[in-house]
């Protein structure tokens, strides 16, 4: 193996695992958000779009924190910090 490849090769491997990487951190992300809406849902009742599409753009660290939210709050407001 000449040395372009050996480096072509590396190169590879480092994509395949930074597109794995990736690929988990959004199935986490997606699950979080799934399990949140459905979580909500349960205290809440339906959802309004707008909490869906908050929670579908969110990160994992602000649906973490969301969820953490819901066993002491009264609104949906609340859990997302709003003041009504």
């Amino acid at each position: 193996m000449t040395l372009a490849e050996h480096f072509t090769e590396q190169g590879r491997q480092q994509g395949r695992q930074e597109g794995r990487q990736e690929g988990r951190q959004e199935g986490r992300q997606e699950e979080g958000a799934a399990l949140l809406q459905r979580l909500l849902k349960i205290r809440f009742g339906d959802l309004p779009s707008i909490y869906v599409k908050r929670i579908s753009s969110a990160n994992t660290y602000t649906l973490s924190n969301w969820a953490e939210k819901i066993l002491s709050a009264e609104t949906l407001a609340d859990v997302f910090d709003e003041i009504t």
